[in-house]
């Protein structure tokens, strides 16, 4: 499909306004206001119209050159290889942090089958369901192809949709449709953030079936090798405490279609602390004293929170987090504070107070320091 400038102009318009799928009306009120003439190339075009009155148009690629200013084989080139390009080795590298816990072993048994076997992980945030997923598939050498998800995720996202190249609109294939073709691990990360009514593409997918392009009327069957592993702060019900916003309540016959659910737990102090090791080591800071009391003080309020007594939690991640600001900061008490200002005064005041229980000899950063001249930080 060649375009002119002033439909190229029109398409961009449509874009800025509502993306790639606008009504007629939408369409006509944008041409009045811009002082386009009437798109007959759009109503004309059967392969636009999605619907009645319904039109989608291809997404114009902003910063790709022009035909007035480059080759069009070189520009078509180029952005084939980026925008089409899962054409690299995708097997992720082993990190030398990892260190396994949890269903780590689960996914990895089933990773290595090669097997079309979907499996969901829930837990609560920052206990590593995404890493170790990632690092399974590092293990078996698996190429893995991550989707993020949010609200706005659909069909065109993750199957594929046009795009306008140069003056001319080509298809380009999605991640799950590179995945299948490359018999890789696809990962749809936080799924449970996704609108369930935009992501119902994914329901043949889920049963290990070929899936119909409908835009291009080509049929993508699934390579030896290819499965799904979706991760979730939530197990597709919803977040009834609120403490995971944006969250949906999923569709039934979608979450059917996972054979088995993981449920993933923050790892055991020994396993924590094994971790939190590695990561003082990497980054040159030698205090296990500090390590192993950081992980007592995070254990003691992940039972308080399950118990009810508190809203917060800290995560793995977080600790990691405090002792990266350890490493820069240097003092222990200045490293929590930081990391830990997130939360409201109460529930940081509280940590703050318990972590000066268990570390009695740190200078809670209210205290008069000598070495500052009595100025509290």
């Amino acid at each position: 499909m060649n375009l002119n400038r002033p439909q190229t102009a029109l398409i961009e318009a449509i874009n800025e306004k509502y993306g790639t799928t606008a009504t007629k009306s939408q369409i006509v009120d944008l041409c009045e206001e811009k002082g386009f003439r009437k798109p007959s190339f759009i109503f004309n075009n059967k392969e636009m119209r999605v619907g009645r009155g319904l039109y989608e148009v291809p997404m114009i690629l902003k910063f790709a050159p022009r035909v007035e200013d480059a080759p069009v084989a070189n520009t078509s080139a180029t952005l084939t290889a980026e925008f089409d390009g899962f054409k690299e080795n995708l097997v992720p590298e082993n990190d030398p942090l990892f260190v396994p816990f949890g269903n780590y072993k689960t996914v990895e048994k089933i990773i290595k089958t090669g097997m079309f076997y979907p499996v969901y992980v829930t837990g609560l945030s920052g206990n590593g369901k995404t890493f170790s997923v990632e690092q399974a598939c590092a293990k078996t050498k698996r190429e893995v192809i991550r989707v993020n998800f949010t609200l706005e995720t659909d069909e065109d996202d993750l199957i594929g949709g046009f795009r306008l190249v140069a003056g001319d609109t080509k298809f380009f294939k999605g991640p799950v449709i590179a995945a299948m073709e490359k018999g890789a691990v696809l990962l749809l990360d936080e799924i449970d953030l996704a609108n369930p009514a935009k992501i119902m593409c994914l329901q043949s997918i889920l049963e290990g079936k070929g899936y119909f392009i409908k835009k291009t009327g080509e049929f993508i069957k699934p390579a030896n090798g290819f499965t799904v592993v979706a991760t979730g702060n939530t197990k597709g019900k919803g977040s009834e405490d609120g403490r995971f916003i944006g969250t949906n309540v999923m569709n039934e016959a979608f979450l059917e279609r996972f054979p088995i659910t993981c449920e993933q737990d923050y790892p055991t102090p020994p396993i924590e602390k094994k971790i939190l090791g590695k990561v003082f080591a990497d980054l040159g800071v030698d205090d296990g004293d500090y390590c192993t009391k950081l992980v007592d003080w995070a254990d003691i309020i992940r039972k308080t929170f399950y118990d009810g007594g508190v809203d917060e939690v800290i995560s793995t991640r977080r600790l990691v987090h405090i002792a990266k600001a350890y490493s820069i900061f240097e003092d222990r008490m200045t490293a929590i504070d930081m990391c830990i200002n997130r939360f409201d005064d109460d529930t940081k005041q509280s940590f703050r107070d318990l972590y000066g229980k268990i570390d009695a000899g740190v200078m809670m950063s209210d205290e008069v320091s000598p070495e500052e001249g009595g100025i509290p930080f």
